[in-house]
């Protein structure tokens, strides 16, 4: 009996997981057909990020990180550039 119960909740899982696939599927295809669609997270500008590395010269990682809204392994990846 415990082997059928967590063999039905198994199924109900992967149902479940199936269905928030379709939606995320329909929501991305409803986005690309939007004029302007990029997908992934917004480029920084390079103005912010030379501002971000101008403030690192007198500032820690965690203020720039604060004043800036960039974090410090996106500061640290420029910065070797």
């Amino acid at each position: 009996m415990g082997n059928f119960f967590i063999t039905v909740l198994l199924v109900f899982a992967k149902f479940e997981r199936t269905l928030i696939y379709e939606r995320t599927y329909e929501g991305r295809l409803i986005a690309q057909n939007k004029n302007g669609y990029r997908e992934g997270r917004p480029r920084i500008s390079s103005d912010k990020i030379e501002l971000a590395l101008e403030l690192k010269k007198t500032r820690s990682y965690k203020d720039v990180e604060r004043l800036t809204g960039i974090s410090k392994s996106t500061l640290i990846r420029y910065r070797k550039q």
